[in-house]
């Protein structure tokens, strides 16, 4: 009899959790949590900032500015990750904490969380978010012509859903309205976390995943990708950032890739944080403020 796999090489759930689920490998993942958290509440005493600015009807459709001190800044958008079913833009102020020193106005976007809405729903909010600081952000110091856009982990695939929407035809923007994006170890084939633990609370089926796994959706984009993922996380991580570079380029498109050396899947955002890190200087470079 044929040995069955679910995805790849995977015959059980057990072995594609191992790959999937973030904390494999991380010595303390509360810890990192906690870092997280105090960071961001730091930044939140330290810099300027609005607070919950509601870009859409919904009570989780907010998003959080940390304008820089000079007028006309140039825009840096932040989409947080935990799996489409944790975590807030509350989590991740600590992104500001890098790119504010630097000159950069810093958004952190909220969505609403699986299962209580659909993965579909997820990435809608998430575009959403983003013509609302193209349409609006100038109100808050921002230059419109100027905003690059980034995500970890689920937000690095929200970061890719979002290059591949029809600005132009579905919101009367620019076709390629960003002049950057960072993507950090993200989800860019849905396909194996259908097996995982995580389904129960993703929903994912045939047309989800094949709507919502951008390696397959690449369209020809201007726009400037960065694709990092942390040297110590899974072999899976890392296949999924070179499948999506591979796509991405394949199609045209400007791309990089950046494997960060000894960087677990928690830590390689902390580069948010440090004006001087590669993530900080390649988005400066973009915004035109190096």
């Amino acid at each position: 009899m044929a040995h069955s796999t679910l995805y790849r090489q995977f015959a059980t759930q057990p072995e594609i959790d191992a790959q999937y689920n973030t904390s494999t490998g991380v010595t303390d993942p509360a810890a990192e949590l906690r870092h997280y958290v105090d960071r961001s509440r730091l930044a939140r005493e330290t810099l300027r900032c609005t607070l919950d600015v509601p870009f859409g009807p919904t009570l989780a459709e907010t998003l959080d500015i940390f304008p820089a001190a000079q007028p006309g800044a140039p825009v840096f958008v932040f989409i947080h990750g935990g799996y489409w079913r944790a975590l807030s833009s509350k989590e991740f102020s600590c992104v500001a904490l890098g790119l504010q020193a630097l000159g950069i106005t810093t958004v952190v976007t909220n969505y609403e969380l699986c299962p209580y809405v659909s993965m579909d729903e997820v990435v809608r909010q998430t575009r959403a978010a983003l013509a609302w600081v193209l349409r609006h952000i100038g109100e808050h110091g921002g230059d419109p012509t100027r905003v690059a856009i980034g995500g970890h982990s689920a937000g690095g695939h929200l970061t890719a859903m979002s290059l591949q929407t029809r600005w132009a035809e579905d919101y009367g923007l620019p076709t390629d309205p960003f002049v950057g994006a960072v993507l950090v170890s993200g989800l860019f084939d849905l396909q194996p976390l259908r097996y995982s633990y995580l389904q129960p609370l993703i929903q994912l089926d045939d047309g989800v995943i094949r709507r919502n796994s951008p390696a397959f959706n690449v369209r020809p984009c201007a726009t400037p990708a960065l694709i990092s993922w942390g040297g110590a996380e899974s072999p899976e991580f890392e296949r999924q950032s070179r499948l999506y570079a591979e796509a991405w380029q394949r199609a045209g498109n400007p791309g990089e890739l950046l494997s960060q050396p000894g960087a677990h899947h928690f830590s390689a955002i902390h580069g948010f944080e440090d004006p001087a890190s590669p993530l900080c200087r390649w988005i400066a470079q973009r915004l035109g403020v190096a």
